[in-house]
């Protein structure tokens, strides 16, 4: 299984909700994501009560089950990087844009990365990770939009897929990961080094710089 489709999966349609009760969802999945990341899967769902500021029953009455408030913690972290694509893509340059977001999407693998592992490692839910919704390839569409407006703009190589990048920079989450702390004087930018090096990698080459006046026939 791709690195990209274990970090997205997906969540049942919501209906309409009273204000409130919106209110309460949108804290619970809040505080759900920030205790998930740190503790993992097996998070109390009690602290995640508490850290939204609603009782265990509004939690319970929202989301039955662990395993349903998994999933749209899941869900939502995707639909905001797709958010975030749709946003350089209206006030970036398109290489820029696209540039910027593979930062973001970095970002999202790493944060991703260590609730795919507590899920794999518990293995009560891991079968979650197996149900994708269409979120990896939501995420691999925004991707090729960005993809394919920077290469019409002749920013980025021909032939450069958008499900390459993604994998490349998934890999450069999950080996930052495993190389943390091993470097002599490691600043904790790996990611963002090697993500330097992809980016110069699928940039088109800039153009050979003028050539020096010939020299003096002898």
């Amino acid at each position: 299984m791709a690195i990209l489709e274990v970090m997205v999966v997906g969540s049942r349609a919501r209906g309409p909700m009273r204000a409130d009760a919106r209110r309460n969802y949108e804290r619970i999945v809040v505080a759900a994501e920030e205790i998930f990341t740190a503790h993992g899967a097996d998070a109390s769902l009690e602290e995640i009560a508490r850290r939204a500021g609603v009782g265990s029953a509004t939690l319970h009455r929202h989301f039955p089950s662990r395993r349903s408030l998994l999933e749209v913690v899941f869900r939502d972290r995707a639909e905001a990087l797709c958010a975030r694509a749709r946003e350089h893509a209206a006030h970036g340059e398109p290489g820029i844009a696209l540039f910027a977001w593979l930062r973001d999407f970095t970002t999202y693998a790493a944060a991703s990365r260590g609730l795919v592992g507590s899920l794999l490692r518990d293995g009560r839910d891991a079968d979650l990770l197996e149900e994708s919704d269409g979120c990896a390839a939501m995420i691999t569409a925004a991707a090729g939009e960005l993809l394919g407006r920077a290469r019409q703009a002749g920013t980025v190589r021909t032939g450069v897929r958008a499900d390459d990048l993604l994998a490349l920079v998934s890999a450069i989450s999950l080996a930052s990961h495993e190389g943390e702390g091993e470097g002599e004087g490691d600043d904790g930018s790996q990611a963002g080094r090697l993500l330097d090096l992809v980016i110069e990698g699928v940039r088109t080459p800039r153009a050979p710089a003028a050539a020096s006046a010939s020299p003096a026939a002898s």
